[in-house]
């Protein structure tokens, strides 16, 4: 695959061209094929509409349709996916815009030339170039076009769908005639499906059952459409509003090969897969969709692959394969609560389940449950009150779903990686679900499963609903990285997932959230320990992340350093509902972790103010009062802020939080007087203690090179998986450090057997004092560490060293073809 066609290194902003201001994708059915000798994932999607915002009083079908509905979406809110992975984001935006339309540019209709680019400059040019408008057939009127993202599809027809000749459908005509919809037959579809879409939450299987109806009624008539770079455009001729543009259409479409937001390769096992990425371009490359956050739709899903493969998705069914014919089974999905697309999952392979050995799994989650800090009476009041969001059928609302400590789990992987899941991962998983809910409450969604993805997945963990992907890399050295990182993700389902970003550059929102709960989470996980333990603990981990900010503040484009890099204009749109994410496509960005660690900085420290328990309180009723719905960062500053009063006085304000923290790159002020305080931390000193001692052995040895070292004279004791990542960065810093003691020291804490973070602190060692017997783990985590390994090929070639250059070149030949895209684009140019 040639990079240079694939990657415009000019285009570092993500357009998202939907005009969801006009009509609105209210649900999707998917019907697929999985080829995996073609590479290609082939069918259709229906989607099912109502008229946008920007034109309800214009309808011809029912003259004021569903305004109160609409008032409602547009409390929600309006702007840009929160797919959680902003971390793994496998980039590359694509080649030069421009339509490659039969009739020229995209219809605009009520766009005026200052509305088009008043959220920034950078308006991609797709969105600029809309003023061209059709004007060829309507003598001066112009057809209505219907704008989807998409991206990398061969899209082969598109048909409108007669909804009306589905049978049993007459019950929701009767009320049409009432309020004497034309007799059109155009209008009494466009009537059935508005009826379909505002049905009541109560009616959800109805509702799911006529959805499935009306995605197999016949097509009547095809619609013409143009595809650009990055979107898809759709008319009908004659039709010049959204209101009467038909609102059931059937795309026929199939997925290529290098599309982005799927990746095709093998698994640990060798065998073949294929998986959606959390790519920076969500999901336009599987089906065309309404990528910005307010088209929050419903779903469902049937797949067909050979026998042998299990397909999961981000659904809230445990489905069951249904044999269809000799060696295809069909697997069907849906989810009831509205979600933007980018949420959207799918991995199919020849997963395994990995299933509880003899040992009772309720024995973990008994003993959790004295740590679980009893939800308050005042925490179910809360409950009762009505949600906030659109009509959904809400877990918060069922009073089974609000006792559900642990949500039900299953865990897949390649059958070669089944042993290590059973491990640590399997009893994790109810500790780490019980803790979240003693933390936060009601789980948002009914079930979880957890899969091990393939190697070349570029980063630790991502969630979905009901299913989290996590890299290998936490699996083996202990349950430590693997506890911390479930955790991390669990958190989402809560930030990012059950409460979304309006504005998708404010990624903090979930990442700073999910960062700060981890923590808490972890602490409650794992049982028997003291508060000074936990304390301990975090603040060793806040001493590493502030390293880690020190270091990525320093080493790093100061605009990527802003966690709300579009100040005032964040979560504002163009009138159609166009928009940009803002670095959206930078390469280098999945690899900066600013968002998590800021984010994190700045929720710690308002807990501090506060006090912990007042915090998680808050915390719980902002999960309550903003559930199913989008929010921008003073939704959250502002709910916690006028829960203390007292804090005014302090001048803590949400200005002040915007200026100190959000607004602004490099580290925020009040961050940098705390940073000499963890340094008071018993661990810390623990390790500042062992780390004298290691100096101090490396000087004796220098000099004494003739005289082998006695093994007896220090004695190192055993340390905590941070505490040894701090160590080891400690000595990082050290000039020179000699073989033996590298020898020494990797045999003492068995720095081969830990964990991924600490083995990456191992093999910078070894590449910075060119350690060759070292070389093999440097060679094995850049094979097995996909996840975490980039940095390490910089390492490799900044010493100039002839070998370690060849290393490098060596592990990313055999690397390349399956690796990540914004990875392989990063390395490729550290090395060439």
């Amino acid at each position: 695959m040639n990079m240079e066609t694939q990657l415009d290194p000019m285009k570092d902003d993500l357009p998202l061209m939907a005009n969801t201001s006009y009509m609105l994708v209210k649900h999707y059915v998917l019907d697929l094929d999985v080829d995996f000798k073609g590479k290609v994932i082939e069918g259709s999607v229906v989607l099912f509409f109502e008229t946008g915002s920007q034109y309800m009083k214009t309808s011809s079908a029912g003259k004021e349709c569903c305004q109160s509905q609409f008032d409602e979406t547009c409390k929600i809110g309006a702007s840009e996916p929160c797919h959680i992975s902003m971390i793994n984001m496998s980039t590359c935006s694509s080649k030069t815009e421009h339509n490659d339309f039969a009739v020229s540019g995209k219809e605009e209709e009520a766009t005026s030339d200052e509305s088009s680019n008043h959220s920034n400059n950078e308006q991609a040019s797709g969105i600029s170039s809309s003023k061209d408008c059709y004007d060829i057939e309507n003598h001066g009127n112009k057809d209505f076009l219907l704008v989807l993202d998409c991206c990398d599809l061969s899209v082969l027809k598109i048909e409108e769908v007669d909804v009306a000749a589905v049978s049993g459908i007459e019950k929701f005509t009767r009320s049409a005639k009432l309020t004497g919809v034309s007799k059109k037959l155009e209008n009494l579809r466009n009537w059935i499906v508005h009826e379909l879409v505002t049905l009541p939450a109560d009616r959800w299987k109805e509702q799911l059952y006529y959805f499935t109806h009306c995605s197999q009624a016949p097509g009547c008539g095809e619609l013409l459409f143009s595809t650009g770079t990055w979107s898809l455009e759709i008319r009908k001729s004659g039709i010049q509003t959204p209101a009467d543009f038909p609102h059931a259409i059937r795309i026929w479409y199939k997925t290529k090969p290098e599309g982005r937001s799927v990746t095709w390769t093998t698994d640990q096992s060798g065998r073949p897969c294929v998986y959606t990425v959390g790519s920076p371009i969500n999901n336009r490359a599987l089906f065309p969709c309404q990528e910005p956050p307010i088209a929050l739709s419903t779903w469902q899903a049937s797949v067909r692959a050979a026998a042998g493969f299990v397909v999961l998705m981000s659904g809230e069914n445990s489905a069951e394969p249904v044999q269809l014919r000799e060696g295809i089974l069909s697997w069907y999905y849906y989810v009831s609560m509205p979600m933007p697309a980018s949420t959207f999952t799918i991995a199919v392979g020849c997963w395994q389940e990995v299933k509880q050995q003899s040992f009772k799994q309720t024995a973990a989650i008994e003993t959790n449950t004295e740590f679980s800090l009893p939800l308050s009476r005042s925490d179910f009041r809360w409950h009762e009150e009505v949600c906030g969001h659109m009509e959904y059928p809400c877990r918060f609302q069922n009073p089974a779903a609000r006792l559900q400590a642990v949500i039900p789990y299953r865990v897949f992987a390649p059958w070669c990686l089944m042993e290590s899941c059973e491990e640590y991962l399997l009893q994790l998983i109810p500790q780490c679900l019980s803790a979240a809910y003693a933390t936060l409450g009601t789980h948002p969604f009914s079930r979880l499963d957890v899969l091990i993805v393939p190697s070349n997945f570029s980063s630790l963990g991502m969630a979905s609903p009901h299913i989290i992907f996590l890299s290998q890399s936490v699996l083996p050295g202990g349950s430590h990285l693997c506890g911390t990182r479930l955790c991390h993700e669990i958190a989402h389902a809560w930030f990012g997932l059950a409460i979304g970003a309006r504005d998708w550059t404010e990624e903090w929102i979930s990442e700073g959230f999910a960062t700060f709960l981890e923590d808490i989470f972890w602490a409650r996980a794992q049982q028997q320990l003291s508060h000074d333990e936990i304390k301990g603990q975090q603040e060793l981990k806040a001493l590493l992340r502030w390293r880690r900010l020190r270091d990525e503040v320093q080493n790093s484009e100061e605009e990527l350093q802003v966690l709300r890099p579009k100040k005032e204009s964040t979560g504002e749109l163009s009138e159609s509902g166009a928009s940009v994410v803002k670095y959206g496509l930078k390469a280098e960005k999945i690899f900066m972790q600013v968002h998590y660690l800021k984010g994190y900085f700045l929720l710690r420290s308002l807990a501090r103010t506060i006090g912990e328990v007042s915090y998680l309180a808050s915390l719980r009723k902002f999960v309550i009062k903003f559930h199913g719905q989008l929010i921008l960062s003073q939704d959250f500053l502002s709910m916690l802020l006028e829960d203390i009063p007292k804090q005014k006085e302090s001048g803590l304000t949400v200005e002040s939080i915007f200026q100190n923290w959000l607004d602004t790159s490099g580290i925020p002020k009040p961050l940098l007087e705390e940073g000499e305080t963890w340094k008071e931390c018993p661990l810390v000193q623990q390790v500042n203690g062992e780390v004298t001692k290691w100096i101090q052995t490396n000087r004796r040895i220098r000099k004494s090179s003739k005289k082998k070292m006695k093994q007896d004279e220090v004695v190192f004791p055993q340390l905590l998986p941070d505490q040894l990542v701090l160590l080891l960065e400690s000595l990082l810093e050290e000039k020179t450090l000699c073989p033996r003691i590298l020898q020494y020291l990797e045999r003492t804490y068995q720095l081969r057997e830990q964990d991924a973070e600490i083995r990456h602190r191992w093999c910078e060692l070894v590449i910075k004092h060119k350690y060759e017997p070292g070389y093999r783990d440097v060679e094995r985590f850049l094979r097995e560490d996909q996840a975490m390994g980039v940095y390490l090929y910089g390492e490799l070639m900044v010493n100039e060293d002839a070998k370690q250059q060849e290393l490098a070149r060596k592990c990313f030949a055999a690397a390349q073809e399956h690796m990540d895209a914004s990875s392989a684009k990063v390395v490729a140019e550290m090395l060439f």
